[in-house]
């Protein structure tokens, strides 16, 4: 065999067998940052001695008034925000992220990555640093909602708070981010892969299939039910009771700044702790609108969600009756007078940009896989000391933050070393 042919089938070889090593590696490497989806409830409770949160002597109380507009409350502290995807839940995050720095609470943080290994179910022995007693302010990152191991974690007076979607939207948002990494997509052959599944969802969808909880009944999934139930089940509407009973709020991220208010009241806190700007955000064009037909088809295969989301939609309009409306709009408008006040100190622009157009790497969001969807901010060059760190934690991208906050996030970042080796 010539020379020159010979080394080039030894660089193939060579090149395959560091291929099937590195394969290898991935595997293993997702085999252990990868939780078991259906991880049952039993599997994953606290061992028997672990005891329940026991704040220690002397720590000040929360205080306790149904309604922040209440004379004489105190701001509430120990806050369960219930982490949904695909809601601005982000943007929510930044929000406790920023109270809970000013204020020095104490946060129960994942361990190595910024998710409580989702999508198993939440455990409390996945808490970064947790001991057996160990009492915290705020819990806050993704997970699968285990109420009785997440209860432990905060004293018995916390408030618990989670935001919902109009199903059909969220489904649209979570089939384009999450789309790439269910395999059974990979099957759909049209150029609106999503339009193409709508027609036909059954002939597509594999409830065991991998990661198939994005893309059905996301929000019951999240919220630590059986996402595949019988819509006729008794248990559907159980549940939705069982979400009433357990949260004090239920934002909608349609009337996010009405929610914000109702949240500022509940919790008693200040103007300048709800600000936000939108954050992990995708490009308008990146998903195209449902179609009044696809719209109607998403909600009919989301049809538990579409139950939640109706229920919290009518109670949440009963908050507001309660709150008043005129008053309501006052405060919505002075929100938003605020927002935008911030808006031109802030970011440079004045407006989101794409990710390829953010010039500092410790702005930059994650990106979903094969795709650079999501938009970011460039911060102004010149802030004024008074707001110069407001703005910055206001702008910081949810793994910048948690890095920010002392969290050990290492196979999040091995991951992104992986995808950025691999441009994934």
């Amino acid at each position: 065999m010539p020379l020159p042919q010979k080394k080039r089938w030894e660089s193939m070889a060579k090149g395959l067998v560091l291929g099937a090593l590195f394969t290898s590696f991935l595997l293993l490497l997702y085999s252990y940052a990868v939780p078991p989806l259906h991880a049952g409830l039993a599997s994953i409770r606290t061992p028997e001695g672990a005891a329940p949160c026991s704040p220690a002597p002397g720590e000040p109380e929360t205080a306790t008034p149904a309604n922040g507009s209440a004379g004489g409350c105190q701001p509430r502290r120990d806050i369960v925000f219930m982490k949904t995807h695909k809601t601005a839940s982000s943007t929510l995050l930044n929000i406790l992220f920023r109270f809970g720095q000013k204020h020095g609470l104490k946060f129960a943080f994942p361990n190595g990555r910024n998710d409580f290994d989702y999508p198993a179910f939440f455990a409390r022995s996945l808490v970064q640093d947790y001991r057996p007693g160990a009492c915290f302010n705020i819990i806050c990152n993704h997970m699968r909602f285990h109420y009785d191991e997440v209860r432990g974690l905060l004293p018995p007076n916390a408030t618990f708070i989670t935001v919902l979607r109009d199903p059909a939207r969220l489904f649209e948002s979570s089939f384009h981010y999450f789309g790439s990494v269910v395999p059974f997509t990979w099957k759909l052959s049209s150029h609106d892969k999503l339009a193409e599944f709508l027609q036909d969802p059954d002939r597509y969808y594999d409830p065991n299939g991998y990661n198939a909880h994005y893309l059905r009944n996301l929000l019951f999934f999240d919220l630590g039910y059986d996402s595949g139930l019988d819509p006729s089940s008794p248990q559907v509407q159980e549940h939705i009771l069982e979400v009433e009973r357990r949260f004090h709020l239920v934002l909608l991220q349609e009337y996010f700044d009405e929610s914000l208010v109702l949240l500022k009241d509940l919790l008693c806190w200040e103007l300048e702790d709800v600000l936000y700007f939108k954050l992990n955000a995708r490009r308008a064009s990146a998903v195209p609108r449902l179609s009044g037909e696809l719209y109607q088809r998403a909600t009919a295969w989301n049809v538990l969600d579409a139950r939640l989301y109706r229920h919290f939609n009518t109670s949440f309009w009963r908050k507001v009756e309660a709150f008043g409306r005129e008053r309501m709009a006052r405060e919505v408008a002075a929100l938003r007078r605020a927002n935008e006040h911030m808006r031109r100190i802030c970011i440079d622009g004045g407006h989101a940009v794409d990710a390829t157009a953010i010039q500092d790497s410790a702005m930059q969001p994650w990106q979903p896989l094969g795709a650079k969807s999501i938009l970011g901010y460039n911060l102004k060059k010149s802030i004024g000391h008074r707001h110069a760190q407001l703005c910055r934690r206001m702008l910081t991208p949810e793994i910048q933050y948690l890095m920010d906050l002392g969290v050990n996030l290492w196979v999040t970042k091995l991951w992104k070393l992986i995808r950025d080796f691999l441009h994934w």
